[in-house]
Parts: structure tokens; C-alpha cells; sequence
């Protein structure tokens, strides 16, 4: 009894790993061409996070004023916004708002690599307002709460001036798509 059940889940396992294969090359071939992914709702465009498009075949330099972010124990996502060589501005869990290197930013999290935001040709999203924003807001503090007033927050701050709780990456995500105006992808920051 028990062999035909794991037959049974092998060929599923199988189904789906091909379904995501599919998945991954059709959302690739739309990238290339620049088409939106389908709308959701009432979003305009779609965000996708780097847990949803990590190609891994292309590496982009980050530029002032550039959002970026890393894992967290491959569950959540940091964000912060790029400086200059190697360093960037974030906030902090205990609610100060720093410049750290590209290794403190990844220090204590699983991630090694950092992604950029970026258009669907691999240029990078920049916002020039927002670098100065993060830069004044350096040295000091913020109360922080990982739900409601999270580093993805200061980033959105940073770029709207509006204070607005985000709970997680994907709600940072959504806005970034509309504040660019278009769909957000995430390339590996080469640094």
C-alpha cells in the first residue's frame, strides 16, 4: 500500500516542479519582451519580489538612491537604500537609522547577496529625493515594530514623505511598482 502512494507523490512532485519550471520561463520571456505581468486587483503593476524571480544570470551595479534588500532566514526580506560603494542606509531593528556597509547589512542574516530593484531591462530603479531623505534621517531613531513601523516602511517614507504601515516586503513591493510605474524586478547587486 504504501509503494503506491509514494509513486502517486513522486509523479505529483514531479507535476509541480515542472508547473514551476513553466512558470519561472514564461514570467523570464515576459521580462525580456518589457510586457506587465497580469494585473491583480487594483494594482496597476505587479511587484515581484526576489524570492519570485532570482534568474541568477544577471548582475547589476547599484546606484545612489537605488532600493535594495536581502533575506531574512529565506522568510522575510530587509530593505534599505543604496548610498554609495558599498554602503547603504537602513533601519535597524533596535530603531536606529544607519549607514553599515554591504557586509554589516548582511551580517546575522542568512542572505549573501543583495538585490536591487530594478526595471524589466536590469536598470536600475533610483530615486534621488528618497537617498536624500534616508541621508538626513541618519543617526537617528525610530520606534520600531517589525509589523508596523519596519525598515520597509522607513524606505517607503523615504521615497512618498507618508508615513504608512507596511506589515511585509510584498505591501513595499506593490508601491514601489506604483511609485516607479511599472513592474519591479530584483537582480543581484554586484558590489
Amino acid at each position: 500500500m504504501a509503494l503506491p502512494l509514494l509513486l502517486v507523490g513522486s509523479a505529483l512532485g514531479a507535476v509541480f516542479l515542472a508547473n514551476e519550471r513553466e512558470k519561472r520561463h514564461q514570467l523570464e520571456l515576459k521580462r525580456r519582451s518589457g510586457t506587465v505581468p497580469v494585473p491583480q486587483g487594483k494594482n496597476k503593476h505587479v511587484g515581484l519580489h526576489p524570492s519570485l524571480w532570482q534568474a541568477g544570470h544577471k548582475r547589476v551595479n547599484p546606484l545612489p538612491g537605488t532600493i535594495i534588500c536581502c533575506f531574512v532566514y529565506g522568510v522575510i526580506e530587509h530593505t534599505g537604500i543604496w548610498l554609495d560603494d558599498h554602503t547603504l542606509i537602513e533601519l535597524h531593528g533596535n530603531g536606529l537609522i544607519r549607514a553599515v556597509s554591504t557586509q554589516r547589512f548582511l551580517a546575522g542574516r542568512t542572505g549573501s547577496k543583495i538585490y536591487i530593484a530594478c526595471s524589466h531591462d536590469h536598470r536600475p530603479l533610483v530615486d534621488e529625493d528618497a537617498l536624500i531623505k534616508a541621508e538626513q534621517a541618519i543617526f537617528t531613531y525610530r520606534e520600531y515594530d517589525l509589523f508596523d513601523n519596519n525598515c520597509h516602511r522607513f524606505v517607503w517614507s523615504c521615497l512618498s514623505g507618508k508615513e504608512e504601515s507596511l506589515p511585509g516586503f510584498n505591501d513595499l513591493n506593490k508601491r514601489l511598482s506604483s511609485h516607479f510605474g511599472q513592474s519591479i524586478y530584483w537582480d543581484e547587486a554586484i558590489f
